[in-house]
């Protein structure tokens, strides 16, 4: 079963669920989630195993809030880009482009996400999730090729799939910089939808 979320309590100052999380992650993309400990996490925040506790009922949960992050995020996008009055080609471009910048803004915790295989519950929920953000981008580029606004000779779920992909490489690669992230949107939007619009 998947730990429910804990709410959030106040530790030492400088310590609190969300100073745990992010030290969490961090230590998840330089180590790998199955190498860290709660050890490791207490030690570099300079506080005892108990006091972690305090805020958290272990290593999976931290897992689960960290790919949450990355995940309400991008839903949080595609509700934004669902709202729009704007043809459907639009909300398509608008999407890829939130998405990226999602990812900057959330950088460590996509980063997490994306590494995740589908080993416990909460990455299999994780997984699912992932699946129906997919599913929501599919459809949206059935709409535009609906609308004429995109190519009609590409699957849909081919082209979700390649764009995501484009836009998840970045965890690869980029490192968030003040103002990167928008010259990245903009270079990965053009180079998509320069090749999938309609002449």
């Amino acid at each position: 079963m998947i730990p429910p979320a804990a709410p959030r309590r106040r530790g030492r100052p400088g310590h609190d669920q969300d100073a745990v999380l992010a030290a969490a992650v961090r230590l998840f993309n330089e180590r790998g989630y199955d190498a860290t400990s709660m050890f490791d996490i207490a030690e570099s925040l300079g506080i005892t195993k108990s006091s972690v506790y305090h805020h958290i009922s272990g290593k999976e949960q931290l897992l689960q809030m960290a790919m949450d992050r990355a995940l309400d995020g991008l839903f949080e996008a595609a509700d934004e880009v669902r709202a729009l009055d704007v043809p459907a080609p639009e909300r398509l471009e608008r999407l890829v482009r939130r998405s990226v910048l999602v990812l900057a803004e959330r950088f460590e915790y996509v980063t997490v996400l994306l590494r995740v295989r589908g080993n416990t519950e909460a990455e299999q929920h994780a997984l699912s999730r992932r699946r129906d953000f997919d599913t929501i981008v599919t459809d949206l580029v059935k709409q535009a090729q609906a609308e004429g606004g995109v190519r009609p000779d590409i699957d849909p779920a081919t082209v979700a799939r390649l764009i995501l992909g484009m836009v998840n490489s970045l965890t690869e690669w980029y490192r968030p910089r003040t103002g990167g992230a928008e010259a990245i949107a903009d270079a990965l939007t053009r180079i998509a939808f320069e090749g999938l619009r309609t002449e």
